[in-house]
């Protein structure tokens, strides 16, 4: 089978845009690929955070993972820190990359006007850590929403390098598109982040949900019960398509066109469907946090099973560039 390596950084609280764009997109690739999900937690100390946080927030992201259907029978979850052959392959790879590409970079640029106080060595070898990531494993695909794609052409570009100085060793990993909607904030404007309140988190209850669904914008050309509406422009309608059932689609969007039913009705037809779909989940979560010694395993084993790969691409590699030495 073909390999898939993605990775998910353990930042902050897992809501339904990192659900719908990446996670479930996953679980629908674990029969068809040999994939690798990883918990990327160097990619995550870029910038500031609490390091009193982080091992909660890693158990919890990979605990997510398995609870969505990532489970170990499957796929391979891990921790990127837990794989050492990660950042040595970055450090190799470092060597054949020329800055003036990392530097145009559009990540790159966009975070370090968001972080200008701490815009470290880190943020610009970004890109770099992420090839290797992906290509440790020699992994073939790798899937993304659009604003990942630079990163895995980029990755392409490294590869090439690579293999032209040092001989054939890694596929150019080609983009899988996520085909979900992008999910907006509640307030319809801006990406879903918890840091911007915005966010609705895979594991809230259901009371909270349905506060943040009550609350979150519309379309904003309907001012009115009575006034006919336009669910292309509206989040409420995007969230539709990421959670209800197709003849609900029709029914929620010709009842809009028409004025049909007010923005309410429609929120509460999405509140029923998205409490369906996340409170298995949910339940699986709890479960797992009963016996944390669960996740742990599942972690160790993956550990286990990345680092027989990535001990052999290693092993090439540092014979093609030179550094292993006879006798060993």
């Amino acid at each position: 089978m073909d390999r898939i390596f993605s990775g998910i950084q353990p930042s902050g609280e897992i809501h339904i845009g990192n659900y719908v764009g990446a996670i479930r997109n996953w679980v629908k690739l674990i029969d068809r690929y040999d994939c690798i999900y990883c918990v990327v937690d160097y990619h995550a100390i870029t910038i500031e955070y609490d390091v009193t946080l982080m091992q909660k927030r890693i158990l919890e992201t990979a605990t997510i993972l398995v609870a969505c259907g990532l489970t170990p029978d499957k796929c391979i979850v891990s921790v990127q820190s837990h794989i050492p052959e990660h950042t040595e392959l970055t450090w190799i790879f470092n060597c054949v990359t020329p800055v003036g590409e990392l530097e145009r970079m559009t990540q790159f640029k966009e975070k370090g006007r968001r972080h200008r106080h701490n815009v470290n060595v880190g943020l610009l070898d970004y890109p770099v850590l992420q090839a290797a990531d992906i290509l440790i494993y020699k992994a073939g695909y790798v899937p993304v929403g659009e604003d990942q794609v630079q990163h895995v052409e980029f990755s392409r570009e490294v590869a090439r390098k690579f293999n032209a100085r040092f001989g054939k060793t890694f596929p150019e990993p080609q983009v899988i598109l996520s085909e979900a909607p992008r999910i907006m904030g509640t307030d319809g404007s801006a990406k879903m982040s918890k840091s911007l309140n915005n966010a609705i988190g895979l594991l809230d209850p259901p009371e909270m949900i349905w506060e943040k669904l009550r609350t979150a914008a519309t379309c904003e050309h309907r001012q009115r019960r009575t006034d006919p509406g336009h669910p292309e422009h509206c989040n409420i309608f995007t969230m539709h398509q990421a959670f209800s059932k197709p003849d609900q689609i029709s029914f929620v969007d010709q009842q809009c066109r028409t004025a049909g039913i007010g923005c309410i009705e429609c929120k509460e037809i999405l509140f029923r469907n998205m409490k369906e779909e996340l409170e298995p989940i949910q339940a699986r979560v709890r479960k797992m946090n009963g016996t944390p010694g669960y996740i742990i395993d599942i972690l160790k084993s993956g550990a286990a099973r990345c680092k027989t790969i990535a001990g052999e691409v290693m092993d090439e590699v540092r014979t093609k560039v030179g550094i292993k030495p006879s006798w060993l």
